[in-house]
């Protein structure tokens, strides 16, 4: 945790933002929820705590935690953002259901190679991606075949 501090206290300095106690509790919070997580839950987490920081202040440290590199959007296809770990962490894809909301990290090393020469034939140099699949997962998708079949 301490390397990711850094970071984050660099990235205020070079920003001309001071490094105050606030934002670093706010940053320490978010590293020890391993979620993908909203910033009114990442607000509750924090308030526990330590009462005297605002809503503001959470939303406005966890951009500056996704400027840093710290953290990146999670898009779960419920138009709520969230964020998740992205230092230090490894690349993943996400299976999202539409039903339940349930999601799925995944990754396949097949995927990213064809990724990979999709963006070379097209003479297209990556910098990050995501792929988020959405569907339904087998609990959901149990249920909607048992609905189906009442309808027909």
């Amino acid at each position: 945790m301490q390397k990711e501090i850094e970071l984050f206290k660099g990235q205020l300095r070079k920003d001309n933002l001071r490094v105050t106690n606030q934002r670093l509790k706010i940053l320490e919070a978010f590293l020890k929820t391993e979620k993908h997580i909203t910033c009114d839950e990442l607000y509750l987490i924090v308030r526990r705590n330590h009462p005297d920081i605002g809503y503001t202040t959470v939303y406005r440290t966890l951009k500056l935690i996704q400027k840093t590199g710290l953290a990146r959007e999670a898009d779960l296809g419920d138009k709520v953002l969230r964020l998740e770990h992205e230092f230090g962490h490894k690349h993943h894809d996400h299976l999202i259901c539409l039903k339940c909301g349930r999601f799925i990290e995944v990754f396949d090393p097949d995927i990213e190679t064809l990724q990979e020469k999709l963006a070379q034939k097209h003479k297209f140099k990556p910098v990050r991606h995501k792929m988020d699949i959405f569907g339904y997962c087998q609990k959901c998708s149990n249920e909607v075949k048992r609905n189906e079949r009442k309808w027909v």
